[in-house]
């Protein structure tokens, strides 16, 4: 049997992309694991490669469960549940797919911001609810706080991909939109047609919808908190397709149920999956809530997940890093002291030890964890446990070069 390198998609079962890409040159295992608890030894001791969602995250300590790993493509463009630091360190490289969703989360962002100034939401509700608002004063009462937007200013924090793209829409809606990235070289506002503010407090001063669209990390967690709400306009907007932890859930409860703060939209949270009934925001009025789409069309999930089979593809035939298009940790593979400056091999990764797996999808999951195999296998083999179960069911800072200041999702 030809010695192939194993390839696992760790937070999911559904390897029908990335297959036609990976099958002449990889075993592709599909673990559906929340948690690195969940990812059968096998796939821990001898997996080059790892493909994943942001479902699941890996830090050091979860890294260090990896022997033979040694490239990592977050399907997406965010990529704070990875310590890429630390991969680095162990020798892993990490990417990206920063481009595929950014019109899609750059639409989701605008219907928000249309919805919290149209009221849209709030208006079906009342609907449904029977409230038929039939002459201009009940509709004046059911309507209440409808605004018009042209000449109102929205102020986008991280310019990136995502933010340039909504800048964009906002300008043919009417917005003066200004911007804060810090990151950015000057000049950028001029060719966008925009206007750069100095400083945060700057942009949370004269905005009256705030859109956020930077990377998480260790720098902005609770970027949006008691202290900058009390630093925005009274009655402000604001909208969040970037990363949960950049908002004080918290603190922006309680500014929504004081009115300082008009109305919110979040697509993201800080605990995921998301639910009314518990947290903070269980009772916050005037509060939009979607479940981590706004990056989701088929049209992006399936150029996402061709571009990372393309990236393992990438690495498995070139030398890493500088085969890798969109590597976030290179400066730190480059500074670690252990890199071993590896040279192409094939079909082996990296010159990793051989990896006995028949071609096609595996399903590999941890005794006592449930998992199936696709039909995409023709043949089984003996290294690989016999497991039938039933599916589960079915995704502001220095830039590192395909941040979500670029662009993430």
């Amino acid at each position: 049997m030809p010695v192939r390198p194993l390839v696992a998609l760790l937070d999911g079962r559904d390897c029908t992309v990335e297959m036609p890409i990976l099958k002449d040159v990889a075993t592709v295992a599909f673990c559906d694991a929340q948690s690195t608890q969940e990812i059968h030894e096998k796939v821990l001791s001898e997996a080059v490669g790892a493909l994943m969602y942001h479902t699941i995250s890996l830090s050091r300590e979860d890294l260090e469960k990896f022997k033979a790993l040694r490239i990592i493509i977050r399907i997406g463009s965010g990529y704070d549940n990875i310590d890429i630091k630390s991969a680095a360190e162990l020798g892993i490289a990490v990417c990206n797919v920063p481009s595929s969703s950014v019109e899609e989360t750059a639409d989701s962002t605008l219907c928000h911001i249309l919805n919290l100034y149209r009221r849209v939401t709030w208006l079906h509700q009342a609907m449904r609810e029977g409230n038929r608002a039939a002459s201009v004063e009940q509709i004046r009462e059911v309507a209440g706080g409808a605004a018009r937007i042209r000449g109102e200013t929205l102020g986008i924090i991280g310019l990136g991909r995502v933010g340039q793209a909504v800048a964009l829409r906002a300008k043919a809606f009417g917005f003066t939109v200004i911007f804060y990235d810090p990151y950015l070289p000057d000049g950028v506002e001029r060719s966008l047609g925009l206007q750069r503010m100095a400083t945060l407090q700057d942009l949370l001063m004269h905005s009256d919808c705030i859109t956020l669209h930077c990377s998480l990390n260790e720098h902005n967690h609770h970027l949006i908190n008691d202290f900058t709400i009390k630093q925005m306009r009274q009655g402000c907007f604001l909208v969040n397709t970037a990363r949960g932890g950049l908002v004080d859930e918290k603190a922006l409860a309680q500014a929504l149920k004081d009115g300082r703060i008009r109305g919110a939209a979040l697509d993201v949270h800080e605990s995921e999956p998301f639910s009314f009934s518990q947290g903070p925001l269980k009772d916050a009025p005037n509060l939009i809530c979607t479940p981590h789409t706004a990056w989701y069309s088929e049209h992006a999930s399936i150029e996402s997940r061709e571009e990372a089979a393309k990236e393992i593809r990438r690495a498995i035939t070139g030398p890493i890093p500088d085969a890798l298009r969109n590597c976030v940790n290179k400066e730190y593979l480059l500074a670690a002291a252990q890199w071993p400056g590896i040279e192409s091999v094939h079909p082996e990764l990296n010159g990793a030890a051989g990896y006995r797996f028949p071609p096609g999808v595996v399903g590999v999951a941890a005794p006592g964890h449930p998992a199936s195999v696709e039909s995409l296998v023709a043949t089984s083999h003996p290294l690989i446990p016999s497991v039938s179960h039933t599916p589960s069911p079915g995704q502001t800072s220095k830039p590192e070069p395909d941040r979500e200041i670029p662009t993430d999702q």
